[in-house]
């Protein structure tokens, strides 16, 4: 294996080098979502409730939120590669488990690793992209690292639907197509022109990430906006398969995957659209754009309307894709090389923490209250916390010396 160069001026890596190193994080995000049109068939043929259903989906939050106590600090300080191999590695091997799970004991170990490698490459693979992208590409790796999360997220579901319905092996095509996709982010690991970190160890190697002294603002006002869109894009994930399949009488696991897709799909495209506002403007739009879903979310299971859910999940995509790209544009802007892992750690610890708490809540009140009530008081709090976002863009804004930029 390659070492990683020592840490010093360089030329700027070619730019196909800043798409590349987003390629491993692609990679990843495909297997973070590709079980999801799956669980209808898990359900069937293993026999679970939807509460049993979240627990398996909070189990990859579990694995995420303790990847991140560790992988931004260790990736800071050893450096990307070091961290990123065996992600892959454990990535893989959740591949090999999803394709031979029998028990719901299985498909909790294979969320489990595949949260790990997705909390490595959160940290360590989105500050590699900004590494190779040099100090004058810090927005362009922002955008480019964020697209490739986010886009990954919804091919992954989007496969597997497409796959378990036209071949055979409906619950084993999509994870053999995703070890070959691994595999090439392997390679593309090894071959990342990256640096040594220069900078030594200081401070313990498991804590609760953070950023440096004066960038707590920048951290909350990413963490304020990005939280509430991840998590309805997580409601979206777990029981949106259940919303169609149940309460709205589809049961395509296509059309299931579309609709994953399509979200992330739409949090792709519009961080492109909005990659040259002010990042004050993209916070306060994704805040705006997650309430919309949410009160979107509570018309639909009303109504059993199929337009109005896709909708909900269109606006929720998008209100990720601009609070996190406005998140990540902050922290490259203003945390050094030598702390940004820990840093995009933080954000992702600030997001997924809602996220995993608050749709096994919902999973949970859809057993006891039925799914149209869960998802109502679901849509109802979410509502409360996007706005929350927004007003603390907008007062953080209006008390700021100049603009957040």
């Amino acid at each position: 294996m390659p070492r990683e160069a020592a840490a010093g001026p360089r030329k700027p890596a070619p730019l196909r080098w800043v798409w590349l190193a987003a390629w491993p994080v692609t990679a990843v995000f495909v297997l973070s979502n590709a079980a999801t049109p799956l669980y209808v068939l898990w359900q069937r043929e293993i026999g679970f409730s939807k509460g049993t259903l979240t627990v398996i989906f909070a189990c990859y939050i579990v694995g995420l939120l303790g990847s991140l106590l560790v992988s931004g600090v260790v990736s800071d300080r050893l450096g990307r590669r070091t961290v990123l191999l065996p992600a892959l590695g454990l990535a893989l091997a959740a591949c090999v488990i999803f394709a031979t799970a029998s028990s719901v004991a299985a498909l909790i170990v294979a969320r489990l690793f595949t949260g790990i490698a997705v909390g490595a490459v959160v940290s360590a693979g989105m500050a590699a992209v900004t590494d190779v992208a040099g100090p004058h590409r810090k927005r362009l790796a922002a955008l480019l690292a964020s697209c490739a999360m986010v886009f990954g997220a919804g091919l992954g579901p989007l496969l597997a639907g497409v796959l378990s319905e036209t071949l055979p092996g409906p619950t084993v095509t999509v994870f053999v197509v995703e070890t070959v996709l691994l595999a090439t982010a392997v390679l593309a690991v090894l071959r990342m022109p990256v640096r040594r970190p220069a900078t030594p160890a200081r401070g313990a190697w498991i804590r609760v990430p953070g950023v440096p002294r004066g960038d707590g603002r920048q951290l909350t006002l990413g963490i304020a906006v990005f939280a509430p869109g991840i998590t309805a894009t997580s409601f979206v994930l777990s029981l949106g398969p259940s919303l169609l399949s149940g309460l709205l009488g589809t049961t395509s696991r296509i059309v299931a995957g579309s609709m994953a897709f399509v979200m992330f799909l739409t949090a792709t495209g519009v961080q492109f659209a909005v990659r040259k506002l002010p990042r004050h403007t993209i916070l306060a739009a994704g805040a705006a754009c997650t309430t919309l879903g949410m009160l979107a979310l509570a018309t639909a299971v009303r109504t059993s309307s199929v337009p109005v859910l896709i909708a909900s999940a269109l606006l929720a995509g998008a209100g990720q894709g601009m609070g996190q790209l406005g998140g990540l544009s902050l922290l490259n802007h203003s945390v050094p090389a030598e702390r940004l892992a820990e840093a995009n750690a933080a954000l992702n610890v600030g997001g997924y923490v809602p996220a995993g708490l608050l749709p096994v809540s919902a999973g949970y009140l859809s057993d006891a209250v039925g799914l149209t009530d869960g998802a109502t008081v679901f849509a109802a709090v979410l509502t409360g916390l996007a706005v929350a976002g927004g007003l603390v863009v907008l007062a953080t804004r209006r008390q700021a010396h100049g603009p957040v930029r």
